[in-house]
């Protein structure tokens, strides 16, 4: 019998009419059913639940393998009892009231298989009022692992495992646990992997909200069966992932989704004494993730709601909760106080004598937002100028102290520019429903590149544009380009422009994918060669003698006067001639009269300031231009063999090799 490359374990109980679409999806793969088997484990299903999965299978032939046991009373039996049967390379678990997209396990699979990866991470989707996670699915991920991207936000065991990562490490779901019993699983295998795949550009799993309330988060209520299973969590991070960021990161996720639940869910419910007894506990569990050092880990919302956890403040938490619920709905930001360069929110009990809470837990200098708009950049000569507006979000513009910064990427070298402030009044009113309003947060910048470094020059090198936005002391720094008006271009503006010391190549250009502004000097990355385009020589019609080269340079703006011709003999003697532009046009053509140049063989290039590019090669079926010379016949024409480089071989007619070409039968 071939071994299949996944083995897909649906736990069901009680899942009509959901588990029809979930088995019909997994038979619609693309991936194809001979490479798939589908182990059902009926845990012990009240509902007709066994009675669908026996049409199915019939309907189904050869795929479904179906397992009957007696209830267990959550998810966790019937998936170790799928894994123990499983022959797959992989083994994907589908809940029975989930389902799949059609591509879903051949994309996975491939993701896997390409990389090398032991769990491969498909984009969830929710449906019906369900909500998924999103923050590890903003792009696709080929190699990743849990310290370094957001895929422990996702714990739900809907992902595509290696099985020989699964049977190496004795990994199965713990039947201890009513519910959280996926997180140990999923947690471990984090940790075991070669690696992490995420897919994130293919909706993989939709994840259903039933109507009749019965996923099992749902169903188990309480606080004491999410206290043992974030216990569970805190010993298995503690035991293999040692103290520092890595440890931090995983503990971030812990402290924030699994305590802000606990208390908006559950302690709520709660007499006082189970009240007491429940942060009493969770205390307990959480205080070896805690130190110091994870405050910048965490928002002030978290770090607020943990001061009041371990203090046992069971009403000031629920006060805190329903701050929060209330402000999500709203859509209004927190009211911030400044004060001494430094940012708190006002959540509830900031400087209440009466709970004395630390003003660190209301600290977010760190993220506060900043907005920006530019509604012009341009180049004019030397200078870049800028204007628009930006502002520390929710901080009046009262003693603006706002500058531009100049960073060299590589180099670091940092330069700072004044800027002019500017009136916006009526800033900010539609939004945050205008409590806060911004009526001095304009800005007005020169920047001269022949003095914008103290006075001197700029040096050739990438220099990212940024602002530090600053307002009552305190200031936040952003790279500016990404919001701007729509008159305001993005692409790249090369120019040669004259300065001080000659002159020099300047490109304003924004990044990708960003789109933050960045001025490249001395052609880091935008080559001033690349913007020309020469066509292949040809014979004036009305001047046959006279050769015409034209092109086009699709430079912004470059210095009048040093675009030329410069031809050169094999017998040194050199031709110089002009390449006139077309008014108010990007083209241009410099015109060569063979009958001015002496005998030899010419080569040829253009010139522009300090740049030049070879002409390209004469056409092979140019026509021979002739002429006399003092009543001597003459002739230009490609060089015989120069099919690689431009030449022209100009010379006297041989009269005597002519008449004999003539007289030759």
């Amino acid at each position: 019998m071939a071994t299949p490359t996944v083995s897909v374990i649906i736990a069901a109980y009680n899942a009509m009419p959901y588990v029809t679409r979930t088995i019909s999806s997994v038979a619609e793969q693309t991936i194809g059913t001979e490479r798939l088997e589908v182990i059902v484990v009926d845990d012990g299903s009240t509902d007709g639940t066994a009675a669908e999965l026996d049409r199915l299978a019939g309907v189904h032939p050869g795929l479904l393998r179906i397992v009957r046991q007696e209830n267990s009373g959550g998810p966790a039996a019937p998936r170790n009892a799928g894994l123990d049967l499983a022959r797959g390379e992989f083994v994907f678990f589908l809940d029975a009231d989930d389902h799949l997209g059609p591509e879903a396990l051949e994309r996975m699979v491939a993701m896997a298989e390409q990389n090398g990866t032991d769990v491969v991470l498909g984009k969830m989707v929710g449906v019906g009022g369900r909500e998924a996670p999103t923050s590890m699915f903003r792009r696709n991920e080929p190699k990743t692992d849990v310290f370094t991207s957001r895929v422990y936000w996702t714990l739900s065991p809907m992902k595509l495992f290696r099985r020989d990562l699964v049977e190496r490490h004795g990994l199965r779901f713990p039947t201890d646990l009513p519910t959280g019993e996926d997180q140990p699983f999923v947690a471990s295998a984090y940790l075991h992997a070669s690696g992490i795949s995420v897919v994130a550009d293919y909706d993989c799993v939709f994840w259903l909200l039933r109507d009749d309330g019965n996923n099992i988060t749902a169903t188990t209520s309480g606080s004491e069966p999410r206290l043992r299973y974030l216990a569970r969590m805190v010993d298995l991070i503690t035991d293999n992932v040692p103290p520092g960021p890595g440890r931090d990161r995983m503990a971030h996720r812990h402290l924030t989704v699994e305590v802000r639940s606990l208390v908006h869910r559950h302690l709520g419910l709660e007499s006082r004494e189970q009240r007491r007894e429940t942060l009493a506990r969770l205390t307990e569990i959480i205080t070896p993730l805690l130190h110091d050092g994870l405050r910048e880990e965490l928002s002030a919302m978290a770090w607020l709601r943990l001061h009041l956890v371990q203090r046992g403040m069971a009403q000031e938490l629920l006060e805190l909760d329903r701050f929060e619920e209330e402000s999500k709905k709203s859509g209004v930001a927190t009211p911030l106080v400044v004060d001494k360069g430094r940012a708190y929110a006002r959540y509830p009990f900031f400087r209440d004598p009466a709970h004395a809470v630390p003003d660190d837990c209301y600290d977010v200098t760190g993220q506060v937002g900043t907005r920006h708009h530019v509604s012009r950049a341009e180049l004019r000569g030397t200078v870049l100028r800028l204007t628009g507006y930006a502002y520390l979000h929710r901080v009046a513009t009262e003693d603006v102290t706002t500058e531009l910064v100049l960073r060299e990427r590589e180099s670091g070298a940092e330069h700072r520019l004044p800027v002019t402030h500017t009136a916006t009044p009526g800033l900010g009113a539609y939004e945050d429903d205008g409590r806060y309003t911004y009526d001095r947060a304009g800005f007005e910048v020169s920047v001269d590149i022949d003095t914008a470094a103290g006075a001197a020059p700029l040096d050739d090198g990438l220099w990212d544009i940024s602002l530090a936005v600053g307002a009552q002391g305190l200031s936040r720094e952003v790279r500016i380009g990404s919001k701007r008006g729509e008159d305001v271009p993005g692409a790249a503006d090369s120019r040669l422009v004259d300065t001080a010391g000659g002159i020099r190549a300047v490109t304003l250009y924004t990044t990708k994918p960003h789109g933050n502004f960045t001025l490249d000097l001395g052609e880091q990355k935008h080559r001033v060669l690349s913007h020309l385009k020469l066509a292949q020589a040809r014979w004036n019609a009305s001047t046959p003698t006279e050769l015409l080269i034209s092109g086009r340079w699709t430079l912004g703006v470059y210095p009048d006067g040093p675009l030329e011709l410069v031809l050169t003999c094999d017998g040194g003697a050199t031709a110089v001639f002009p390449a006139v532009r077309t008014p108010h046009g990007d083209t241009f053509t410099a015109r060569v009269p063979a009958t001015d140049l002496p005998a030899g063989v010419w080569s040829g290039q253009l010139r522009l300031s300090g740049w030049s590019v070879a002409l390209p090669p004469l056409p092979k079926n140019l026509a021979v231009a002739k002429w006399r010379r003092r009543g001597t016949p003459w002739y230009a024409k490609p060089l015989s063999g120069g099919a690689e480089r431009f030449a022209l071989r100009v010379g006297r007619t041989d009269l005597v090799k002519a008449v004999a070409g003539r007289l030759r039968p």
